[in-house]
């Protein structure tokens, strides 16, 4: 079965097959990585029905940094069964901690609670004064209950009643990340009183954890899409939650605040009611996400940088650890600036791949060129076919060598295609074999349409596509031919008309070619293709410089995707 994927491929019987253009072009800046789809078994949530270890835990299931379930293993605390709301749990905390002032959260926005301060305020409230809600929401929904069996009038009397003696409670309020335990805070802990009810998981004894906190709320919640800078533990004490999970690979789906940015670890995207039009990448975010029900006595360990969001049911109890993943903790500070342009350089190549695959580049030398009888692209012309009869095949110093054969037919396409792309480029209908034009009148028209490349944002490019689709080999033999016969054609390729995404895939083109060839005629195929130039370091120059700018826009796009930071100011608002 055939599941769709981004940037151009779809996945059949685990092969990855071309889409059409159109399909490719139907979706704006989506996002791709052939390396970490939720195809892939490597990032799949696994299910344990109990505990590891701690040392198969240290060794094949942390290290991965792929989120996995294990099925009750906090029902042997104190607190799954002291806790229970339904079996006296608020009496049991109001007793344990009930005089103890809380920090609550509290937003319009409920029930979704969004991560960012300007969308919330944390408030002290007294614990006993949420658990009075708490017991609110219980008797209501006891008396909805207890009615059920009623005529239709007495039950909507009564269920009108019971919602009307909840008018006075605030189902904006959530107790979230309330603290029992915080080895980065000095300040004092408000439940550290409960932590005698917490069993300490035998897979994180000998983790020096950074906290410990109570989730609590009253009414149904829904923490906002974020992700964690610790290893998190989530275990569920009572009630029920669903998380939706992303890889980090995902980012660029959910749009990550700006890194300076005092929220910059929460999705920009409301996922419950998302704007495609501002965040056109994130209609594919589903395609990226996987979602876990947690149950009463089950935990879930999220590696750090995994982005969630989590439902949470009425009157749902959850206690959470936090601890250093050990990749964090062995980072010396004095390598961060390396450890970024590392990682950058890694993505950008990830996303200079992606662009070419969304322009239809897909791997070197799948596209086989079709030849017309006699040798040339359909439609080639009378007056070029009798152009070509009088060119120099062959380089004697090449043939004493055995590394240049007479020219065949699909070179002699590939070359009337970018002589003919060039002289359409500058617009003159100059005699192609005197070669008598000056460079100089290239120079508008080819910078023209070089810039017209860059502002389209790398639209497709006839001349990157045909040395993209063409064999090395092949096109090694065009360029020796058209340095030969075409000099000042070929000076006008590099200098004028080729485009970054060109360059990039010369550059490409260039490599392969340098690998299935000896020094020695690799050594003369370059002196033979820059002689062609008046100066040679302008030529090399202009290739180098096209590729770094195509490196930019990936730079760019990789700014935009996974750090939230958008230079380009002309796409105001839409990112």
């Amino acid at each position: 079965m055939a599941k769709r994927c981004l940037y151009g491929v779809v996945t059949v019987n685990s092969k990855q097959v071309p889409l059409a253009l159109a399909d490719i072009k139907s979706k704006i800046e989506t996002f791709n990585s052939s390396e970490a789809t939720m195809e892939e078994s490597s990032i799949r949530i696994r299910t344990y029905e109990e505990l590891p270890t701690a040392k198969d835990f240290e060794s094949l299931i942390e290290p991965t940094n792929v989120p996995a379930v294990f099925r009750g293993c906090t029902k042997g605390w104190r607190a799954f069964s002291h806790w229970n709301p339904s079996n006296g749990g608020l009496d049991y905390l109001q007793a344990r901690v009930g005089s103890s002032v809380v920090e609550a959260m509290v937003s319009p926005s409920a029930p979704v609670f969004y991560g960012d301060l300007g969308s919330h305020d944390r408030v002290p409230l007294p614990f006993s004064s949420f658990l009075a809600f708490c017991k609110k929401r219980l008797e209501m929904q006891s008396k909805q209950h207890q009615h059920l069996d009623h005529s239709s009038a007495s039950q909507m009397h009564d269920t009108q009643h019971a919602y009307l003696a909840l008018e006075d409670v605030p189902e904006q309020i959530y107790l979230a990340q309330v603290p029992i335990m915080n080895s980065d805070n000095q300040e004092r802990v408000q439940l550290e009183t409960l932590r005698e009810d917490i069993q300490m998981p035998p897979i994180l004894v000998a983790k020096e954890l950074s906290s410990i906190n109570l989730w609590l709320n009253n009414t149904p919640a829904r923490s906002s899409t974020h992700y964690d800078p610790h290893h998190n533990l989530l275990c569920i004490v009572s009630g029920c939650k669903q998380v939706v999970l992303w890889p980090p690979s995902a980012s660029p789906s959910l749009y990550p605040m700006p890194i300076y940015g005092e929220a910059s670890n929460h999705s920009s995207v409301a996922l419950e009611n998302p704007d495609y039009s501002i965040y056109p990448r994130a209609e594919c975010s589903m395609e990226f996400a996987q979602k876990v029900v947690l149950e009463a006595g089950d935990a879930l360990f999220i590696p750090e940088g995994w982005f969630h969001q989590v439902d949470s049911d009425d009157l749902t109890i959850a206690i959470n650890f936090w601890w250093r993943s050990n990749i964090m903790s062995c980072m010396l500070e004095h390598m961060d600036a390396y450890y970024l342009r590392r990682i950058l350089r890694r993505l950008i190549d990830k996303e200079m791949n992606q662009l070419l695959l969304k322009l239809g580049m897909g791997k070197p030398g799948m596209c086989e060129r079709r030849l017309s009888n006699n040798g040339l692209a359909d439609g080639a012309d009378e007056d070029y076919s009798q152009m070509l009869k009088g060119m120099d095949l062959k380089d004697k110093r090449f043939k004493e060598r055995n590394t240049l054969l007479e020219l065949e037919p699909a070179a002699v396409q590939v070359l009337h295609e970018l002589v003919s792309l060039v002289h359409n480029s500058i617009g003159t209908n100059q005699d192609q074999q005197s070669q008598s034009t000056s460079i100089n009148d290239y120079k508008l028209v080819g910078k023209n349409k070089c810039e017209k490349i860059m502002i389209a944002d790398l639209k497709d490019d006839p001349v990157a596509k045909i040395i993209w689709d063409v064999e090395p080999q092949t096109l090694q033999y065009a360029f020796l031919a058209m340095a030969h016969n075409f000099p000042r054609t070929l000076e006008a390729l590099i200098l004028h008309v080729l485009s970054p995404v060109g360059a990039e895939v010369l550059t490409r083109k260039f490599d392969e070619m340098d690998q299935q060839t000896l020094e020695e005629d690799r050594n003369r195929f370059y002196e033979v293709f820059y002689s062609a130039f008046d100066d040679q370091s302008a030529a090399m120059n202009s290739i180098l410089k096209g590729k770094e700018s195509f490196a930019q826009q990936a730079f760019e796009n990789v700014l935009d995707k996974f750090v939230g930071v958008n230079l380009d100011s002309s796409k105001s608002g839409v990112r």
